[in-house]
């Protein structure tokens, strides 16, 4: 994008009304530009601050088409649309970042492994899973994964014995990787722009909610030494460059108990584990996105304060219109910061906002945003008398 296009005018398309876009469009607002939403539901929490809604599916070729032709440039919030419009109309000269060809790559997790594995970057051993036999390669326990689809520990099972390959085994397209033996999860923001300028966020720590396979909370900056951090960072730009990415990615990655980093997988969006840059970095991640698609310079990605954050998930037995308990004694703590998402309707797990606590001490931020947790809770409208399977 020519430096000197007027940017007062400019016109960003967002594919994914979520959470994420939400705050995409919120920094793109404070920036001045023009905001089109693309999502299926209307009034979505992104629809809420935008200028514009184009309610319409992430598969439906006549609606991306619009989205695209209506805007300057485009973007996303999540990975799972329909690349084959996105490819042509980037072909065309459209601009679309990152590119139609990344997220295309993105999507297939086995093919975005087989890319960084043969480009030298470590990740743990894994196997295309072509018969049955396949998912005994490397003896039991194995952890199997769809190629396609899976999100937030969806598409992804662990095989402990034989009577769970039977019963429990992903029928879909699917590969397996070696259980790690897991010391940390650790995650990093990456941000590229068109021009090719690499900005890396600090390195942090991701603790999951084991009952749903959901990240819980993150520890930023990560409790691990310099080395770890230097070589995750390193690792991780040199994936966004092997992929060629432009905007910002969510790269994570396993520290084993022998000291590795083994890649896991990237998100080629803002993600989860970049929550806290709000409130705890010289730029969010949000607004880095905004400036990586329109070739601004990268923000300053220092980190202003050790945080905590936790994700507020929908209360298990409740469903419905949210009803927020708690939110006068969790705003009582110092140094918090509480984003609800104005999803319409909660349910069990579904997340549904975030807490962000700054302290001097990584650790005291952590304990303050987990009494947050205790205290704040997101109920529902129609309580559940099922119980829900895990």
């Amino acid at each position: 994008m020519d430096i000197n296009f007027n940017y007062s005018t400019l016109r960003i398309g967002i594919i994914g009304g979520g959470q994420l876009g939400k705050i995409m469009a919120q920094k793109a607002k404070k920036m001045g530009f023009h905001v089109t939403i693309l999502d299926p539901t209307p009034d979505c929490p992104a629809g809420q601050v935008s200028d514009q809604q184009i309610v319409g599916g992430f598969h439906d070729k006549e609606m991306l088409e619009l989205l695209v032709n209506k805007c300057d440039v485009t973007t996303f919030e999540l990975e799972h649309v329909d690349t084959q419009i996105l490819k042509k109309l980037y072909d065309e000269g459209k601009r679309i970042y990152p590119s139609p060809y990344v997220m295309e790559l993105i999507q297939n997790k086995y093919e975005q492994k087989k890319l960084l594995d043969e480009s030298g970057i470590p990740v743990p051993a894994y196997k295309d899973v072509k018969v049955p036999a396949d998912l005994e390669s490397f003896g039991l326990p194995v952890i199997q994964k769809s190629k396609m689809g899976g999100y937030d520990g969806k598409g992804v099972v662990l095989l402990k014995d034989k009577n769970d390959v039977e019963n429990k085994s992903i029928k879909a397209e699917s590969f397996i990787e070696e259980l790690v033996d897991i010391d940390k999860e650790l995650a990093i923001m990456i941000a590229r722009s068109i021009d090719g300028e690499i900005a890396a966020y600090p390195v942090v720590e991701m603790i999951f909610d084991e009952r749903v396979n959901i990240c819980d909370s993150v520890i930023a900056p990560a409790r691990i030494s310099e080395e770890i951090e230097k070589k995750a960072t390193e690792i991780s730009k040199k994936c966004i460059e092997v992929l060629d990415g432009v905007g910002v990615f969510g790269v994570e990655m396993f520290l084993t108990k022998k000291g590795e980093i083994l890649v896991n997988e990237i998100a080629p969006r803002p993600h989860n584990s970049g929550h806290y840059t709000v409130e705890s970095c010289a730029t969010s991640q949000f607004e880095q996105i905004i400036r990586a698609v329109t070739n601004l310079p990268l923000g300053s990605t220092k980190l202003i304060s050790p945080s905590a954050m936790v994700n507020l998930l929908g209360e298990e037995g409740y469903a419905g219109e949210p009803f927020i308990q708690g939110i006068h004694e969790t705003l009582e703590i110092p140094e918090l910061s509480f984003h609800f998402y104005s999803k319409k309707e909660t349910k069990p797990f579904r997340k549904m906002g975030h807490i962000t606590v700054l302290d001097d001490d990584a650790q005291a931020a952590l304990e303050k945003a987990l009494k947050a947790k205790d205290i704040l809770k997101i109920k529902g409208s129609i309580k559940l008398w099922v119980k829900v399977n895990h």
